[in-house]
């Protein structure tokens, strides 16, 4: 009985003591990836936080860092998966809806300038071609998703809204949410 008592108290202390090891390296991680985005550097701030991650999937700053930092390197598909991922670990931070609808909004120009497509299994891609300027006429496919893409931010915008009582942007982004509304009901260009 006392060899089983102490092979359970073993087993638990190295279970606390990994768990620390973990949380400190997460710190580590993250702190090392602030530095890197102070500096500009987001492809390393970026490896960082997915590092950060690997290690503990459930921190909401990792996430959330990892998302502003996509955003900074112009990766909205991956910001807007990483803001996602955020917002399910903590759903009542406010700015997290705002970025995600940035992101929702970039991802739509991108694909109506013609620098993101759509492929065959519904991913979005980079185009390899050099864009000249704005496609008159988008793929229907296209299009329906841009519009979803910009349905989404103005429900992102109006969660932003409802989430951050007192901010100290809500005219402006009211006046944006009804830009986007304009633009979400203009007639199609044919």
């Amino acid at each position: 009985m006392k060899k089983a008592l102490l092979l359970v108290c073993i087993l638990a202390i190295s279970v606390i003591t990994t768990a620390c090891i973990n949380s400190f390296a997460v710190q580590e991680l993250n702190s090392k990836a602030m530095t890197f985005m102070e500096q500009g550097n987001y492809s390393e701030a970026i490896e960082r936080l997915k590092s950060s991650i690997d290690l503990d999937d459930s921190i909401f700053e990792s996430h959330y860092n990892l998302a502003v930092a996509y955003t900074k390197s112009e990766d909205y598909v991956n910001a807007l998966n990483s803001y996602k991922k955020a917002i399910s670990l903590k759903p009542d931070f406010a700015d997290s809806y705002y970025s995600l609808a940035v992101a929702e909004e970039n991802i739509a120009a991108d694909l109506t300038a013609g620098i993101l497509t759509i492929d065959d299994n519904g991913n979005l891609q980079k185009t390899n071609e050099e864009v000249s300027e704005k496609q008159e006429k988008l793929p229907e496919n296209v299009s329906a998703y841009v519009d979803e893409l910009i349905a989404d931010s103005i429900k992102n915008y109006n969660e932003y809204l409802a989430k951050a009582e007192n901010a100290t942007d809500a005219d402006d982004v009211q006046n944006h949410i009804k830009d986007l509304e304009l633009k979400l009901n203009a007639p199609v260009k044919e």
